[in-house]
């Protein structure tokens, strides 16, 4: 609804999603300032895992405080390559840089998330 309300501010000729993405990261911002992010929720635990879901939370958790420590723009390019599995110009788009900004904040998040919690394994 956010996105159908600004449609006026969206330059003619510009491309639609690095715009709506923008939308969606401030979204994502504002949501993260609020309760509901402090609570731990997790999925029901996979029968075949050998891990306990104690141990599944705990991962969880410092994994969201890893990446809370990096900064906002890191954590933007971060999330919009890993998690949203989106090609390099469109996140670089998204976070308002060039394809070469994009890589070096993905790949210094990386360098400072490893040692907060191990691997990038751990992020998807």
């Amino acid at each position: 609804m956010r996105a159908w309300r600004k449609l006026s501010r969206l330059r003619p000729g510009s491309a639609v999603r690095p715009w709506f993405l923008g939308i969606v990261a401030n979204q994502c911002r504002e949501q993260m300032r609020g309760r509901w992010w402090q609570l731990i929720r997790t999925s029901q635990p996979h029968l075949t895992s050998s891990e306990l879901p104690e141990d599944t939370v705990m991962r969880r958790v410092a994994l969201r405080e890893a990446l809370m420590k990096l900064g906002d723009r890191e954590r933007r390019v971060l999330i919009l390559r890993v998690y949203l599995d989106l090609p390099w110009n469109e996140v670089a788009a998204a976070a308002g840089v060039t394809e070469a900004g994009a890589r070096s904040r993905y790949y210094r998040a990386l360098d400072r998330l490893r040692p907060l919690h191990g691997s990038e394994e751990a992020l998807t």
